[in-house]
Parts: structure tokens; sequence; C-alpha cells
């Protein structure tokens, strides 16, 4: 007979949080009016919206809006630059399904390479695929994990130990480094994913290699899928989202968060276990889910259709609380930067009507473009602003269509934007190098010490 296992009480946790945790007057709220007062910014953003100044940065911009020359922001068609190159560019001008690599190539460089060093390139990133020997073993199928996003970070913890200086800082190790993690995301991913299906849900375990003449957006296919077949549509649009998602400049979550722990002159692995840990977040690398899970709740509702005003109903409805998780938030609309429309979005538009062909699934992307323009109408009224469709609306969208399974959703942003972490590290050491340590005002009590027997 099974053991029974005793539920362990939390009544002490219990007594300590409710008696204790709200009876110092040093966790009573801070008012508002306190953070004005000393020019505090909440979440480093300034009163008009747009984020604090932390750093300068010349391997990424995100244009979302101009300045007048009262300094007034002025909304405006948005874009995407990696090294001064528009996204748009780079997508349209990929070599096959290569176009993530060659962007690696010149996030990390800082300039497009030739054939012949984008042939050089590409051998040492697919020399570097394959995990160390009994890796796959003792890392990562004998500790499975229910969250990927967790898993990745012991894994690139764990390959610290396989790195024979893994403490060496130095520019040109660092970059070392980095080539290592981009190249060895996916089958980390992939396989931590593998491991989870095997011990959680007594799926059949597959492992397929990775194949070195494969990009990286067809390996994550091949070792994702049983049957490691997929089309050159497929892999076409998994590259795009690859390179679209490389990185967004120096101000997002995960890239301060990377150059804020690489600062203080740590290994590489334990900044991007840090930038793994702030991507694992909804507000950040977790927000395409939210979409996925809302559009699934929408079309359950309102079926595949074509029928704007059921559309309209259960977007009114969204925006006043009453469905999906009560928020009143319409999940891939708006962002902190872009004003009027983000260029990611727009590539992935494009690029997922042309696999819904391939797919038969048109009808399917005729009602995210439907839904899509009647938030727009529906919330200018509502709002008298601009909601831009955000990149996190059809990436969802983009993955259901190549069956990636949503515990890989995240994962995937991950394997695309370590590439850009590496370059805001590098980046940092080079041209900076001072530890940073912002600020804080204290405004709590200066109290007298009591001994503890006069206390009550």
């Amino acid at each position: 007979m099974a053991a029974t296992v005793k539920k362990r009480t939390s009544y002490h946790d219990d007594y300590i949080l409710a008696k204790f945790f709200g009876q110092s007057s040093n966790y009573t709220d801070i008012p508002n009016d306190l953070f004005t007062k000393y020019n505090v910014k909440k979440g480093l953003r300034n009163e008009d919206g747009t984020g604090v100044r932390v750093g300068l940065t010349r391997v990424a911009d995100v244009v979302g809006y101009r300045r007048d020359e009262n300094d007034k922001v002025i909304p405006c068609e948005g874009d995407l630059l990696f090294r001064g190159y528009s996204i748009r560019d780079l997508i349209s001008n990929r070599q096959g399904n290569f176009g993530y690599e060659e962007t690696c190539f010149l996030l990390l460089f800082g300039f497009l390479p030739t054939k012949e060093q984008f042939r050089d390139f590409r051998a040492s990133l697919s020399d570097r695929y394959e995990l160390p020997d009994s890796f796959l073993i003792n890392e990562v199928l004998r500790s499975p994990s229910r969250n990927l996003m967790n898993r990745l970070q012991t894994l690139t913890l764990a390959l610290y130990n396989y790195d024979d200086d893994p403490d060496n800082v130095d520019v040109y190790e660092t970059m070392r480094k980095g080539l290592n993690l981009i190249a060895k995301f996916p089958a980390l991913a992939c396989y931590a994913y593998q491991a989870k299906m095997h011990d959680v849900y007594r799926k059949s375990l597959i492992i397929h290699y990775p194949k070195k003449e494969y990009s990286i957006a067809e390996n994550i296919l091949t070792m994702l899928r049983p049957d490691e077949k997929f089309t050159s549509e497929e892999a076409n649009l998994l590259d795009a989202i690859l390179l679209i998602h490389a990185d967004h400049g120096g101000g997002n979550n995960s890239a301060f968060t990377d150059v804020v722990i690489g600062s203080t002159g740590t290994d590489l692995y334990s900044a991007i276990c840090g930038s793994l840990g702030s991507l694992k977040g909804p507000k950040h690398g977790g927000a395409n889910i939210s979409v996925y899970n809302m559009m699934r709740e929408v079309i359950g509702i309102t079926g595949i259709t074509d029928d704007k005003d059921k559309v309209a109903d259960v977007i009114e409805r969204l925006l006043d609380g009453e469905l999906y998780d009560r928020s009143g938030l319409i999940y891939g609309f708006g962002h902190a930067v872009y004003t009027i429309s983000d260029p990611r979005a727009e590539i992935l538009r494009s690029l997922c009507e042309k696999l819904a062909k391939e797919k038969g699934v048109e009808d399917r992307f005729r009602f995210y473009r439907l839904f899509e323009d009647t938030v727009h109408e529906i919330t200018q009224k509502r709002k008298h602003k601009a909601f831009p469709t955000n990149v996190d609306y059809y990436s969802g969208f983009a993955y259901e269509m190549l069956g990636i399974p949503e515990e890989m959703f995240t994962p995937l942003f991950a394997i695309a934007r370590v590439a850009g972490w590496v370059a805001h590290n590098t980046e940092n050491k080079l041209y900076d190098g001072r530890i940073m340590r912002p600020a804080t005002k204290y405004v709590g009590r200066t109290m007298d010490f009591v001994p503890m027997e006069k206390r009550r």
C-alpha cells in the first residue's frame, strides 16, 4: 500500500504573515505624490510614457515616435533597426532560410558579412550545434522540469561546467561563449521539451540530432517533429520569427537585465540566466501566450466568422472585462514604444497569409484580420488613440500553423533573443565597463532601537 503523505501545515506561515507582515509601518503604502516629489520614474517611464534613458547603444534602435521642437512626442510609423539596417530590408533580402544567422552576425560584429564571411560564420555555428558528450543524458534527460524557461536557466548554468574557462569575461571570450550559446539554445530548448513530454505526459521520447547543413530554424522544426519533415515555407516563417525577435534595443527588460548583471563582471552564463528569468515573465516574453489563449476563447464564442457585428460584440465584452482574464485588456495590441505600427507585426501578417494558403487555413487568417481591424476601430472610438497591432498578435497564430506547442512559445523567443543579449553584453564591456548602480530614495521613518524585553 502506498504511503500516505501528510500535508504540511502552514499554520506558522499563516500566523507570521497575517500577524506580523502588515504590522510594520515600513510596509505601508508609499504615496504616489512622493514619486513626483523626488522625481522617481515608476517602471523607468517618463510622464509621457517614453522610457528613461539608461545607456547608449549602437546595436539596435526601436523607432516608435519622434519629437518636435518642443520635445513633444509625435506618433510615427514604426521601424526596428539592427545596426542601422531596417528589419524590413533584412527580411526581404534573406539568404534562403538563414536570415536569422545573418542577423546574428550583424548584431555581434556590427556589419553585414560577405559571402565568404557568412560561410565561415555558419560553419562556426553549426560546429557548435551539438551538446557536449554526456550532457543530453546527464543534464537534460535525468532532471526534466515542468517549466521550460526554468529548465533553460539551469541548462545554461550547466554549460558553465563544460567550459574550460567559464569566468573569463574578456570581450573575445564573451563572444566565443555567446556563439556557443546561440548555437546550442535550439537543442537545449527542444530537448527540454521532449524530456518534459516524456516525464510528465508519458509521451514517447524522440531525440533528433541537429544537422550541420540546416539553418537554426530548420533544425528547430527537425528536433520538434517526430518525422523531421517540414516545408521550405514553414522554415521561412520560423526563420523570420527568429530574425525579428533577435533584439529589440537595449531598453527592453531582458537586455537591460543582461547588461546590469554583466556589469558586475560575472560570467556570461549567469547574465544570460538573468535575461531568461526576465523573459519568462508574462509582461515580457509570455505575452504571445496570452494572445493565443485569448483568441482561442474568442473563436470558441464566435466561431470562424466574417460577421463583423459578432466580432465587435466580443471585443466590447473583452474591453468591459467580461471575457478571458477579465482584465479589460485585448492582448496583442498596444506597445510601450510603437505608436502607430509595429513593423514586426506587419512582417508576420504578410508571412502568415502566405503560409495560411499553403496550410489551407485562409478562413482563419481572414478572421484574425477582421478581429484586428475591428479592434482598431473600437479602441480609437473609445480611447481616442491608436493601439497598434504588436508582434505578439500574429506570432501565436504563426506558431499554431507551424504546430509549435504552447510550451515552446517563450523558449523560441529566448532562442532568438540570445544573440541580442550577447551583443549588448559585449557592447557594455567595450564602451562602459562600470557596474550599474542606480539610486533609490529612502522614504521610511528613522527608528530608535528598543531592546527585546521592552518591546510590546
